[in-house]
């Protein structure tokens, strides 16, 4: 599912509540109320844009999400 804004994928994951694969909108699951874990951010993770100007990180897809370079190793 596509978001009808910003036309990204819409994650899913299973309600640690109920057990519903549902689509994440929001902090709670729309089957039955239950709060969504959310993932773990981990800054180390990150990959910083390759232009030293630009204070943007590199998606999953290779490009940076604020100048949308592609990422330089």
């Amino acid at each position: 599912m596509l978001c009808p804004i910003c036309e990204k994928e819409i994650k899913k994951m299973a309600c640690p509540e109920c057990g519903s694969t549902v689509y994440v909108l929001g902090p709670y699951c729309y089957e039955c109320g239950g709060k969504l874990k959310e993932e773990e951010f981990d800054p180390e993770e990150r990959i910083l844009c390759s232009d030293d100007t630009c204070i943007g990180t590199i998606n999953e897809k290779g490009f940076c999400n604020v100048c949308g370079k592609p990422f330089n190793s």
